[in-house]
């Protein structure tokens, strides 16, 4: 995306801004990290940090972006005067770096999925779906691999032809049809046998299943579902159109972020007890039971198949502007660029996530501190670099921006939300979030 580029309509800006955030992080990771710390619990910790902190910065970092309207390596400089802040806009590099090798592992679990069903659709094999094996498909390292290549590849040709721009208008079609989608799953789980203790594991809170992982997962999940910290949202805003409301463009976000993930919820967990599966499946919680869920649905295969493509698509949405963030940056949009940094970005990240990709297969026994390799990027990402980049954005505009321009860029403030907003980044988010890091090291 050039910077000429700016998002034609508010209504495109907040869809794609959407696709992006929400991708994978409310439809795959929101389901299986509920089913292990406490369903309900953890939803209802996840609804609370989303409202008050993740709403929060969301329209922190939409503001910065709306006001510095450049590179995210070079923001926080223009907007303050002082270069070493644009170590900032660098973590977020690192972290988008990160995060697009770790999309791009299920992403290959999605492209192998659509492989499957075009070859169960073709062999009019009956019921098929209940064939699909997530183990038997994870536990293969060539499969798996040659997946993750098709997805990061996928990603860069697009980051090359520098057709991005088609994601509007793409989005404006294909997010309503997955939230459409997602919603006959939804009642299509609902009338399962035993729906009804898959409906209370997820929507019942039990304060018993509260611990303070839990809690720092949680907090962990409504950064990563919001892509908080790794300036992606900056760098979309920046080329918001000028008419953009921020407040409100941010909270249409987050309501969507919320209800993709309770849905997700909805369509996964209810149907846990009718095929026999437990909520602490881990990753591939959705790949195993949404395939199940279709197979009781006339036509279930070709639904599946659809349902897959708006997924890819979702994912796609995601990892494209992970690999753009790291593409523009370097690039300066000297367009004569793009295509070799896309390249060596692109293999770079399939370089450094084959080993997450393996963790599932031969290195799965391969485990420090937080578990697998796959299990250590979600967490570098999600808990360390993803908070400690919205710490830092946090202590900009608290400490060092003048307060009457971000009112400016607030916009109009008919309920006085601006004088609040502005004393909770100024003194209580940088707290929390360093609570919170201080929490993980004791």
């Amino acid at each position: 995306m050039s910077k000429e580029s700016q998002w034609k309509t508010s209504t495109g800006f907040i869809l794609a801004s959407a696709g992006s955030a929400i991708g994978l992080g409310a439809m795959w990771k929101f389901p299986y990290m509920a089913g292990i710390y406490g369903g309900g619990a953890f939803l209802s910790l996840f609804l609370l940090f989303t409202i008050f902190v993740g709403l929060p910065l969301l329209i922190m970092e939409f503001t910065v972006g709306k006001m510095g309207r450049t590179y995210t390596t070079q923001i926080y400089s223009k907007l303050t005067g002082k270069k070493w802040l644009n170590l900032i806009g660098w973590n977020g590099n690192l972290a988008v770096f990160v995060l697009f090798g770790f999309y791009s592992v299920i992403g290959g679990w999605i492209i192998i999925y659509i492989g499957h069903v075009i070859l169960q659709m073709l062999s009019l094999e009956h019921n098929s779906l209940t064939q699909i094996s997530f183990e038997g498909m994870i536990s293969n390292p060539w499969i798996t691999v040659v997946g993750q290549g098709i997805f990061i590849a996928l990603t860069m040709v697009i980051v090359m032809l520098g057709v991005e721009g088609g994601l509007e208008k793409a989005s404006k079609i294909m997010m309503p049809l997955l939230f459409i989608f997602l919603l006959i799953i939804v009642i299509k789980s609902l009338t399962l046998d035993g729906a009804l203790e898959g409906v209370q594991y997820i929507l019942q809170p039990r304060i018993q299943d509260i611990s303070m992982q839990g809690v720092l997962f949680a907090l962990g999940q409504s950064f990563f579902t919001l892509s908080l910290g790794t300036t992606g949202m900056i760098t979309y805003a920046s080329y918001a159109p000028k008419a953009m409301t921020i407040k409100s463009s941010a909270l249409s976000i987050v309501v969507m972020n919320i209800m993709i993930s309770v849905m997700a919820g909805l369509a996964i967990f209810p149907a846990l007890h009718t095929f026999g599966y437990y909520p602490q499946e881990g990753p591939g919680l959705l790949f195993k039971v949404l395939p199940l869920v279709f197979s009781k649905m006339h036509f279930g295969i070709a639904f599946y198949f659809i349902f897959l493509i708006l997924f890819l698509f979702a994912a796609l949405t995601s990892s494209i502007s992970l690999l753009e963030l790291n593409v523009s940056n370097f690039t300066k949009n000297d367009n004569s660029k793009r295509k070799v940094v896309a390249m060596i970005a692109s293999a770079l990240v399939f370089i450094i996530s084959i080993p997450a990709t393996l963790s599932f297969s031969t290195l799965n026994n391969f485990k420090f501190l937080a578990g697998t390799i796959f299990d250590n990027m979600d967490f570098l990402v999600s808990n360390i670099l993803m908070p400690l980049g919205a710490l830092g954005t946090t202590l900009v505009v608290g400490q060092l921006l003048d307060k009457k321009l971000l009112k400016e860029n607030f916009g109009k403030d008919k309920f006085k939300l601006f004088i609040p907003w502005y004393y909770l980044i100024k003194y209580v988010m940088p707290l929390v979030i360093i609570l919170v890091f201080l929490v993980q090291l004791f």
